[in-house]
């Protein structure tokens, strides 16, 4: 078992963006994470910013997680969901006809959920890596106990556009997520 991490050292000395996903095997969590991967390290550096990633499974799937999705920063696990209770996380998915669709997730549900399954039924631990009626987050902390900003997801697709949230942070670079093929003319 890994040694406990106190909550308030990823924020303690700097600005830090902190991103509570439900669990490791949900599909949108996933795809966002690795929107997350994308983002030079130089941007986070220039702005002074720490991000980190937390998820409610075992310390065991960090690793596969992080290979999975590319994600190159820091991540830990509070499989107990005490800082999830903590902050106020919910623990059931609110639908919304207003919710605005996550710029990060690509895959539909029908899709997203079968891709989950599997992943499920093909890792060596076969669990389901966390609660799966508990909802994520995002908060941006520090330095000290100062807190910038703070949301609570309603349900799997109502991640923080991650553009907004490293403007928030101070992160002056605008980078594109899209998936979409582009043209350079040369």
């Amino acid at each position: 078992m890994e040694s406990p991490f106190p909550f308030k050292k990823l924020y303690r000395d700097r600005k830090s963006v902190i991103i509570f996903v439900r669990n490791f095997l949900c599909y949108s969590c996933k795809e966002y994470v690795e929107d997350l991967s994308k983002i030079p390290k130089e941007a986070l550096e220039d702005a002074a910013i720490r991000l980190v990633v937390i998820g409610q499974a075992a310390h065991h799937h960090i690793e596969p997680f992080c290979l999975l999705t590319g994600y190159p920063y820091e991540i830990y696990v509070d499989p107990e969901r005490i800082i999830y209770q903590k902050l106020g996380m919910k623990r059931e998915e609110k639908c919304t006809d207003s919710a605005q669709p996550s710029p990060h997730v690509k895959s539909g549900v029908f899709m997203g959920q079968v891709k989950s399954i599997w992943r499920a039924m093909t890792s060596p631990a076969f669990d389901f890596q966390g609660d799966l009626h508990q909802q994520g987050g995002a908060i941006i902390a520090g330095p000290g106990s100062q807190v910038h900003f703070s949301h609570s997801d309603m349900n799997r697709l109502d991640h923080m556009p991650i553009n907004w949230l490293l403007q928030l942070a101070g992160v002056q670079q605008t980078l594109d997520f899209s998936d979409k093929p582009t043209i350079i003319h040369v």
